[in-house]
C-alpha cells in the first residue's frame, strides 16, 4: 500500500527502488515480449504487476533510467519469478478472443458475448446477460477497446451504487466517486473526499469489493493507515486482513484482455 500527500490508496505490490547489483531486464530464454516497461505521468515510484498469463509490467515515472529499472528488478526478481510461477501453475486453457463470457463476481453477473458482425462502426449493445458485438470484429485491438469501454461504463453504475449503499449503511460520507480502468490501484480517497475505484473490482468476490469500499470510506475519517484507521476498518469488516491479502492477488482474476494485447 502507498499513501501520497493528498491521497490514501490500495496498490498492487509496489516497492521503492534501492541500489543493488546490476541485472539485465530480459534473458535469452525469457523473451522481452513478456516483460514490458511502461512510463506513466501519474507514477510516483516504480511498481510491478504480474499478469495471470505470466506477463510482467513495470510502471515507472517519466525519465526513469534503465539502470534504476534494473536495480528495482534485481531487488524484487525473486518475488516476480514466484508470482510468474504461480500464474503458470494456475493458468488454464487459452481463452479465445473475444471471450465467450464475461464473469463479474462482484455483482453476481455473467454476460455471454455474441459476435453479431455486420457493417458499420464497431459497437456493443446489451440485453440481460448478453453482449452483442456489431460491425467489423476482425480488429482485435478495436474489440478490446470496445469491451473495456463497456466494462468501465457498467462498473461506474455498479460500483457507484455499491459505494452509496455501503456509505449509507455504515454512516460514512464522501464527496463523489470516479471509476476508471487503472493498472496499479484498486482504489483511493482524496483529501477532499473523492473516492476513485478501479473497474476491475467487478472481477473480485463480493466480500472483497465490500472490504475495498469500507477501506476507502474509512479514509474519509483517517487520511492514513494509522492504528485508528485500521480499527475503523475492523469495526465494519472483521475479516479485513484475509480480504486484503486476497485483493493483493486480485489481478490474477482480471482477464488478460483488460490490459494485454492478446
Amino acid at each position: 500500500m502507498m499513501i501520497g500527500k493528498a491521497t490514501a490508496s490500495i496498490r498492487i505490490p509496489s516497492m521503492l527502488d534501492a541500489p543493488t547489483s546490476q541485472l539485465t531486464l530480459w534473458s535469452e530464454d525469457d523473451p522481452s515480449e513478456s516483460w514490458v516497461v511502461r512510463e506513466s505521468r501519474r507514477a510516483r515510484r516504480l511498481a510491478v504487476r504480474v499478469f495471470q498469463t505470466g506477463r510482467v509490467e513495470v510502471v515507472v515515472p517519466l525519465r526513469t533510467s534503465r539502470s534504476a529499472v534494473e536495480r528495482f528488478l534485481a531487488r524484487h526478481r525473486n518475488w516476480i519469478e514466484r508470482k510468474r510461477a504461480e500464474a503458470r501453475r494456475g493458468a488454464g486453457a487459452h481463452e479465445p478472443f473475444p471471450p465467450r463470457t464475461v464473469e463479474l463476481p462482484a455483482c453476481g453477473e455473467s454476460w455471454r458475448v455474441q459476435v453479431a458482425g455486420g457493417a458499420g462502426r464497431l459497437r456493443v449493445t446489451s440485453s440481460p446477460g448478453l453482449l452483442n458485438l456489431h460491425g467489423d470484429c476482425g480488429n482485435a485491438r478495436a474489440v478490446r477497446q470496445l469491451l473495456r469501454r463497456w466494462l468501465v461504463g457498467h462498473a461506474h453504475a455498479v460500483l457507484a451504487a455499491a459505494l452509496h449503499e455501503c456509505s449509507r449503511e455504515l454512516g460514512f460520507a464522501y464527496e463523489r466517486v470516479i471509476v476508471r480502468r487503472q493498472r496499479t490501484r484498486w482504489g483511493s480517497c482524496s483529501a477532499r473526499g473523492t473516492i476513485s475505484l478501479n473497474c476491475c473490482l467487478l472481477f473480485q468476490r463480493r466480500e472483497v469489493l465490500r472490504y475495498l469500499l469500507i477501506h476507502e470510506l474509512a479514509h474519509t475519517r483517517h487520511m492514513n493507515h494509522s492504528r485508528r484507521f485500521w480499527q475503523c476498518v475492523a469495526e465494519h469488516c472483521p475479516d479485513h486482513r484475509a480480504l486484503d491479502r486476497e485483493l493483493l492477488d486480485g489481478w490474477r482474476r482480471v482477464p488478460s484482455w483488460m490490459f494485454g494485447d492478446a
